[in-house]
């Protein structure tokens, strides 16, 4: 492995936080004998193609300090390659280093533990959603939740956590079962109504709402939450619980684990770690083993 590691910063991220927690885990990594370089590009075009350069020159690793938009962003570069991907969470969801067991802004702690495990060599194989040629590694989103994602992102007169409740609210005025057609592992197309189908590699979405809370990231498999159709008054009791996973027992929600899943809906746009993926139609794998990360589980 060569000693030149690449520090991939989104300045901007947790509302600024992200400038201040590079340091830590470049005193960390030069601490235990690495160089560091910095990558930070002029958008998010530019840091992707930055990072993808880094990582075919033979970087030792791509340390992502950021939120889960940086997150997706390394995972495009690593994703199918040999080179180590360590996470330093500093953003506002951070589903990412959530469903690993990863610390949760505290640059100082993260860099500590993505430099020893470069000494020891520890990493965990993960697994990766693709969708054509883009990667995921938390939940891709579809129905009801990406739609007040839409909303959210039209609202510009608010910001932060009230821009989605009230987003949600809006939604939940206009809300009707989305009919959807789905095809699990390359079975027969179902017709089916829904509020809204995840599909989860990891555990979590929208900074903690455990909507796939028995996914495992090693398993090879997606766990498919289908979330059937529900009234206004249902969906506002099932939608809190999501907070916990006890939502799973309710029995308008299903779980399926499969290895691939196509999704249609009319009008509908995905979302995959939080950022806009397109509009349906689409099928999603689950590829094993697609990323090496930086932690000790």
């Amino acid at each position: 492995m060569t000693s030149e590691i690449t520090l991939f910063v989104n300045p901007t991220a947790g509302r600024g936080r992200g400038a201040h927690a590079a340091h830590p885990p470049a005193s960390a990594l030069r601490d235990a004998g690495f160089s560091v370089r910095t990558v930070l590009g002029e958008d998010a075009d530019d840091a992707l193609r930055r990072a993808r350069e880094a990582v075919a020159a033979g970087t030792g690793a791509l340390i992502a300090v950021g939120g889960d938009g940086l997150m997706s962003l390394a995972l495009q570069a690593v994703a199918g390659t040999a080179t180590p991907l360590g996470v330093v969470a500093v953003g506002t969801g951070n589903d990412f280093a959530r469903a690993l067991g990863l610390p949760i802004r505290d640059p100082a702690a993260a860099g500590a533990l993505a430099a020893r495990m470069l000494k020891e060599g520890g990493h965990r194989d993960i697994d990766l959603g693709r969708v054509g040629e883009r990667w995921f590694g938390t939940v891709l989103a579809s129905g009801f939740d990406s739609r007040v994602n839409d909303r959210g992102n039209r609202m510009r007169f608010v910001g932060g956590r009230f821009t989605y409740d009230l987003a949600i609210l809006a939604e939940l005025a206009a809300f009707k079962p989305i009919p959807y057609r789905i095809r699990l592992d390359g079975g027969e197309i179902r017709e089916i109504e829904a509020t809204l189908i995840a599909v989860g590699n990891g555990t979590t979405y929208g900074g903690g709402m455990r909507i796939c809370a028995d996914a495992e990231m090693d398993d090879g498999l997606f766990d498919v939450t289908v979330v059937g159709e529900c009234t206004r008054t249902e969906l506002l009791k099932v939608f809190p619980k999501v907070y916990k996973g006890t939502h799973l027992d309710h029995p308008a929600v299903t779980v399926h684990r499969v290895s691939s899943i196509e999704l249609a809906a009319a009008g509908i746009t995905a979302y995959a770690d939080g950022e806009p993926l397109g509009p349906l139609p689409l099928t999603a794998t689950c590829v094993p083993g697609a990323v090496r990360v930086l932690t000790g589980r």
